[in-house]
């Protein structure tokens, strides 16, 4: 148990019977009354994300999450497949279950799994992945002042809003915090 004045972002929390992530969190002292703190969480089984303003005093059960490092090999249809890269053991997760996460999956590309007790929670994927470009519209050079962009398909199925300039074929760097274009790679 913690109290939840020891709240850090990224902090795993058994609470109302689920697992929670903090997401951000704020201490408030209002002039009149006791201390509170506000918090943003995100369910690690939904990935819904609700807020809870919890009072100074109240203590919280921490989650024992663990991770390991596995290789993505494949998709059957109905589910993803992992290995360790360890003991060789490959693990099956659920389409349903890393249905944002999957769009930057490529084959061959080390993730960390989240577990609870056995339970797979989900994938943390690296900041930043590589992905090419599989189909956009033709680049128009030298229109940079608009400041616009235009829509992008890579190969995982992520479309993405990209500078004019992109063209099909072109490696970039895709954040994978919010699907968003940071570079293009040589």
């Amino acid at each position: 148990m913690i109290s939840v004045n020891e709240f850090k972002n990224g902090l795993t929390i058994e609470f109302n019977n689920d697992l929670w992530r903090i997401v951000e969190f704020q201490h408030v002292k209002p002039g009149k009354g006791s201390a509170f703190v506000r918090s943003k969480l995100k369910s690690l089984r939904t990935g819904a994300v609700q807020e809870y303003t919890f009072r100074s005093t109240a203590k919280v059960e921490t989650a024992e999450i663990s991770t390991r490092s596995m290789q993505y090999l494949y998709n059957d249809g109905s589910s993803y497949v992992f290995m360790d890269t360890e003991t060789y053991e490959q693990l099956e997760v659920p389409n349903s279950q890393i249905d944002e996460e999957a769009k930057y999956l490529k084959e061959n590309m080390i993730v960390n799994v989240i577990s609870h007790n056995g339970e797979t929670l989900g994938l943390d994927l690296p900041n930043t992945v590589d992905l090419e470009v599989v189909d956009t519209e033709p680049g128009i050079r030298g229109d940079t002042s608009s400041g616009g962009g235009k829509p992008a398909t890579m190969e995982t199925g992520l479309v993405v809003n990209v500078p004019f300039f992109i063209n099909v074929g072109d490696v970039l760097t895709i954040n994978t915090s919010d699907g968003s274009y940071v570079s293009r790679t040589k």
